[in-house]
């Protein structure tokens, strides 16, 4: 897809104008050799409760305002509350027809929003006892997500390191952890990315001898010693270097983005960095620290209407954080 830069001028924090450069796509007629494609960003974080559906909706909501064509996806089947996020009462289909088997066409599952340019797969009326789709229905699912007739797909996935959500965190073009600055909610990050690590190691392996070596190290205690994933990979490079040559370059491209939510001290935006710093002592892997968003009344205010919080008050603080976000997600390469 080709883009082209925009200048807009949005409201900013407390009164002030803040100039954000969004880009958006460039109009075209649209011809043979022009192929749109869909761009992936799954919203993770391993512990519920941090803002992954605020920050999904809100994402979407501003991506939607800069004129790109979007989708939002609830893949939370046990927790789903994207659609109240995003003001949509009703949801009379959603992924879990999909899951069920009910109905094939993704696209048939699509409703949409109060907002322009911004629809949604919701993730109501799942089936409680297996509320999450097999592996091959997850493949098909990816397979459709790509088909959708949009320029950006937001999922947002659910708490936990469940299969399924760790292969939606990986396929993404673009993983978004959403951390908050309390220790919960940063052990549980610490653990999702350890189970994604692991999960994208294990599709990637070729040779026995390495498969078992992953094995044994996903116990923590194992008596190999292997503590972390970057002791891991040198495990693996030592038992057969060309096998562990080609992980290494396979798991460089695994380059998780970092998000801090609900932040109200200076020592709150630092953690991003920390976190990143970990993610390259611990896992071997470059995490990207793209932005915070800060503590703000709006936001609960925001949910209780049932609107975006970028809709509901451009002008607030927590908005333009958003904003600088999205900006940096749509200028980065695909």
């Amino acid at each position: 897809m080709i883009f082209a830069i925009q200048a807009k001028r949005l409201p900013g924090a407390r009164g002030k104008s803040l100039a954000v450069d969004v880009l958006q796509p460039e109009q075209r007629e649209p011809g043979p050799s022009l192929k749109r494609q869909t761009r992936i960003l799954a919203v993770g974080g391993g512990k519920g409760g941090v803002g992954k559906s605020f920050v999904s909706a809100n994402l979407a909501s501003v991506l939607a305002r800069a004129g790109y064509r979007v989708v939002a996806v609830d893949a939370d089947l046990e927790g789903p509350n994207l659609h109240t996020c995003l003001g949509v009462r009703t949801t009379r289909v959603g992924l879990p027809d999909f899951v069920a088997g009910r109905e094939d066409d993704l696209g048939k599952l699509v409703l949409e929003t109060p907002q322009p340019n911004l629809q949604l797969i919701a993730g109501t009326h799942a089936n409680l006892d297996q509320p999450q789709p097999g592996h091959r229905r997850r493949v098909e699912f990816l397979r459709s997500v790509r088909q959708l007739d949009c320029d950006f797909v937001l999922i947002d996935l659910g708490a936990g390191s469940q299969t399924a959500t760790l292969d939606y965190f990986l396929v993404a073009d673009e993983g978004l952890l959403v951390l908050q600055p309390e220790p919960t909610s940063v052990e549980n990050a610490y653990a999702f990315l350890r189970a994604a690590f692991y999960r994208r190691l294990r599709l990637a392996v070729l040779g026995h001898g390495a498969r078992n070596l992953i094995r044994v190290a996903m116990d923590q205690r194992n008596e190999l010693g292997i503590q972390s994933p970057l002791d891991l990979m040198r495990e693996i490079e030592i038992l057969d270097p060309i096998e562990g040559h080609r992980l290494v370059e396979t798991m460089s491209s695994f380059r998780p983005r970092i998000i801090i939510n609900d932040v109200e001290r200076k020592e709150d935006i630092k953690l991003g960095f920390a976190v990143a710093s970990v993610c390259k002592k611990y896992f071997g892997i470059e995490a990207e620290y793209v932005g915070y968003v800060n503590h703000d009344g709006s936001v609960r205010k925001s949910v209780l209407e049932g609107r975006p919080l970028i809709e509901y008050r451009e002008d607030s603080e927590a908005s333009s954080y958003l904003q600088r976000i999205a900006r940096k997600l749509i200028e980065s390469p695909s």
